[in-house]
């Protein structure tokens, strides 16, 4: 009996509650800076540090081993790492012999350290590294959202608010099948792996997949690595292929797709491998036609284009291939930040102040605040002859703060506290736009290729919810049957009245009362 292997989940489906090695997470730098990270675990030296794989950002450095059996969204401190003699160059001081000596020294040294490391590592004992006090990251599991912001861009990219809008149009649902023409950098494509997947494929089992068909070569081959990586290649089946000549089929197989997502520059010139049927048989094709689209199901389309003239050509060709409910739409995002509008002269460190007195009473004690320290300043100074009162340190004694003329004589326990300080005095709520639009001008195409519907389903609907016993086509009958069913139906109606039921009962109250 074979056994089976379990398949292993892609992060990006179900990272878990912690962090694996081997596996990808993103590090989150600042609040839109992120950086994809591999986790390696490695013991011992590698890349010239002792502590094995060091991620070095501007807020320190960031040991893998710190990073891998975390939960995720944890905030990592920065670590004190041993560079050891990365980067370090020899020094010649006084000749050889003092160059040699230097080297033994270092080298002996050395050979000290990866001993202790050795022990430490035989009695189960690794001494924990010592963090920093540079900064920290924290550590997030990847979403497509996440890595649409840190993927390496190879093409313009397809941005959260629209690629989560056109899957909503498209319908994409776990069991689909989509097909992508144009991969580019990938954003679209994690996109719709979450929302199509319902299991790796098995057998008996139609899974959910992503169909995508890439024409450059080099973006082809590292687009393979990173599914790779990621452990999509199982639902992401990617093609080399110029779809505007070659189609969209998969091996001389239909992948029976129910959702088209195109991302081209000319994508008019590859509607014609979207039919139900060949477009060119009337030229004298008699080719056998094999269509890419689910032959039970209506398919949608969505075609990502930057300028309005191929909307109008695209359109052009959608109209004559049969294609219905035809719409644009164009999506402009924009981020809007809430925060209350902070007022106060005693803010000036805090970043996006408005250095301003938030009332009349801070206002004067300020004012007062200001005079006292010119009153200081403009008194004249003691004679040459006056003592001046000394601290035990030397310095010279303050005065008693109950003396302070500010508070009138009154000593420092009875000066006016400061009243309870509500969220809402800070400054009212104020809503600013983000100073940068993370995405580009795009018109979304959609369309609609419904069934074909034969006369063999129209037999199959009939027996199925079948009309009646009548022979014709309602509203088909002559004036003379309409004018004898009309007659009929008042006959009931008439018969049914409520005067008539009433009359039928008065007369079987008149028979039972009536003496016989």
């Amino acid at each position: 009996m074979a056994s089976t292997v379990k398949q292993e989940v892609s992060p990006f489906l179900d990272p878990g509650s912690l962090t694996k090695a081997n596996s990808l997470a993103v590090i989150q730098l600042s609040r839109d800076n992120f950086v994809p990270v591999y986790l390696k675990q490695i013991d011992g030296e590698h890349d010239g540090y002792a502590e094995g794989a060091v991620l070095n950002t501007r807020f320190g450095s960031f040991p893998h081993s710190t990073l891998i059996g975390v939960p995720w969204g944890s905030q990592i401190r920065a670590s004190k790492v041993d560079t050891g003699s990365r980067g370090r160059k020899r020094k010649r001081q006084g000749g050889d012999d003092a160059t040699e000596g230097a080297s033994s020294e270092a080298n002996e040294s050395k050979n000290q350290k990866s001993d202790q490391a050795n022990a430490d590592s035989a009695n189960g004992t690794k001494p924990p590294l010592a963090t920093d006090t540079s900064g920290f990251v924290h550590v997030l599991p990847p979403t497509p959202e996440i890595w649409t912001t840190s993927l390496p861009h190879r093409t313009q990219v397809v941005y959260t608010p629209d690629y989560s809008y056109v899957l909503y149009r498209l319908r994409a649902k776990p069991g689909s099948t989509i097909i992508e023409a144009g991969a580019g950098s990938g954003s679209f494509t994690h996109a719709s792996v979450r929302a199509v997947y319902n299991g790796y494929p098995s057998e008996g089992k139609r899974a959910g997949k992503v169909v995508s068909f890439e024409y450059n070569e080099e973006r082809y081959h590292k687009m393979q690595e990173e599914l790779q990586e990621h452990g999509l290649k199982d639902i992401v089946h990617l093609t080399h292929r110029n779809v505007y000549k070659d189609g969209f089929l998969l091996n001389g197989k239909s992948p029976e797709a129910d959702a088209v997502f195109l991302d081209l520059p000319a994508p008019w010139e590859a509607l014609h491998h979207l039919s139900r049927r060949d477009p060119k048989k009337d030229d004298g094709n008699q080719t056998e036609w094999i269509s890419p689209l689910h032959p039970k199901k209506s398919a949608h389309l969505c075609t990502f284009s930057p300028c309005i003239e191929q909307v109008t050509k695209t359109v052009s060709v959608m109209r004559r291939l049969g294609w219905i409910d035809i719409e644009m739409v164009e999506i402009a995002n924009r981020r809007l930040h809430t925060l209350r509008d902070r007022v106060g002269l005693n803010l000036q460190v805090d970043r996006g102040v408005n250095n301003s007195p938030r009332d009349v009473e801070e206002a004067l004690t300020r004012l007062t605040e200001i005079e006292d320290r010119f009153r200081e300043q403009a008194r004249p100074p003691k004679a040459a002859g006056e003592d001046t009162e000394m601290g035990e340190d030397g310095s010279v004694k303050q005065e008693d703060p109950a003396e302070d003329p500010a508070l009138n004589g009154k000593p420092k326990s009875e000066a006016p506290k400061p009243g309870p300080k509500f969220p809402w005095q800070d400054g009212r709520l104020i809503t600013r736009g983000e100073p940068e639009i993370k995405t580009h001008t795009s018109y979304l195409v959609f369309a609609t290729l419904p069934i074909e519907w034969t006369e063999e389903d129209e037999a199959a609907a009939a027996a199925k919810y079948p009309v009646g016993e009548q022979k014709q086509v309602v509203g088909a009958l002559d004036r003379k049957s309409r004018k004898e069913e009309r007659r009929e139906q008042l006959q009931n109606k008439a018969a049914g009245s409520r005067k008539t039921r009433k009359k039928e009962r008065d007369e079987k109250i008149a028979e039972i009362v009536t003496p016989s």
